[in-house]
């Protein structure tokens, strides 16, 4: 004989009432959603300054490492992140022995705090970014996961330098296009210059919306180097309708190679330097710059929004 057990009313109640608990435990988490997003939209965001540069050798990451040292000495709570996912050498450059990386935090093996570096002057310094690039192979539930420890680190800090890798590959153009201001460094070289050209003339077409500034390094005098901002800044006007600020002329200085071989800042190790003194004074002029566009959805969330 067939015979189906019949379910207790207590399992119905049961179930009832794990419905109702699953219920009220998504509305819980909607509504801490939304309180976090309005507490996005509510806390001051860190402004974000990307040092790019149209190819290597140009100087791009020591002026990067330097010049965060630069807006912390001026009290500025400063995030330094190294978004190079090959040749990532700011470790380097600021003397700091790491292990962990983002990837780390995605893995769930470390947590954020074990990853970011103590720097000079307060510096906190992401050595390694390399989890970044595979944000787009994250499930969606990694990714918020991801999201809300880069989020909290730009509401906790007021400036956040970007040393992106040289090239205009993809990875290097969205870290640009998400940052508040483009810092593009170039050197006299004609080769130097047409590369910095290259990269501007990627995010014209992108439709980039905040300023973009010219770094002339190794420049011989004040003078070349503002001769070879002018070249570049008058060919954007004509031929991209854009307009370039002039940020800083740095000169050739042999002191930042024995800087680099010491492996220290020449910030630190030459406060003195003409190099150092233009660095001091190119932080003194960002500390004060207003965001020309609303910011909407911070740098972290919209580097994942252009990788997906």
């Amino acid at each position: 004989m067939w015979w189906r057990p019949t379910r207790p009313r207590r399992t119905c109640r049961h179930a009832k009432r794990q419905r109702t608990e699953r219920r009220h435990r998504r509305k819980a988490m909607g509504d801490q959603a939304v309180n976090l997003h309005v507490a996005d939209a509510r806390s001051p965001l860190a402004k974000v300054f990307a040092v790019t540069s149209g190819k290597g050798g140009v100087g791009k990451t020591n002026i990067a490492a330097n010049l965060a040292i630069c807006l912390a000495a001026l009290n500025k709570r400063v995030l330094l992140l190294d978004a190079d996912f090959s040749l990532a050498n700011l470790d380097v450059v600021m003397d700091i022995r790491h292990k962990y990386d983002i990837s780390h935090v995605i893995s769930g093996h470390k947590r954020m705090e074990e990853v970011i570096q103590p720097g000079p002057k307060g510096v906190q310094v992401i050595c390694g970014a390399s989890g970044l690039d595979k944000l787009a192979d994250l499930s969606e539930g990694e990714q918020r996961h991801l999201l809300h420890h880069l989020s909290k680190l730009q509401q906790e800090t007021d400036m956040i330098v970007v040393d992106t890798a040289a090239g205009i590959s993809r990875s290097v153009v969205n870290f640009c296009l998400a940052a508040d201001h483009v810092l593009v460094v170039t050197t006299p070289e004609a080769t130097a210059l047409t590369d910095a050209y290259g990269m501007i003339k990627v995010l014209a077409r992108k439709r980039y919306q905040g300023p973009i500034s010219i770094v002339v390094n190794m420049a011989r005098d004040m003078a070349e180097g503002k001769r070879t901002y002018q070249r570049i800044a008058d060919v954007a006007r004509k031929f991209l309708e854009r307009d370039l600020y002039f940020a800083a002329v740095l000169p050739k200085d042999e002191r930042l190679c024995t800087a680099v071989r010491s492996r220290k800042p020449v910030v630190l190790a030459y406060p003195n330097a003409q190099i150092s003194s233009s660095l001091a004074k190119l932080a003194e002029r960002l500390s004060d710059v207003r965001r020309d566009v609303e910011v909407s959805g911070g740098f972290f969330r919209k580097v994942v929004k252009w990788l997906n």
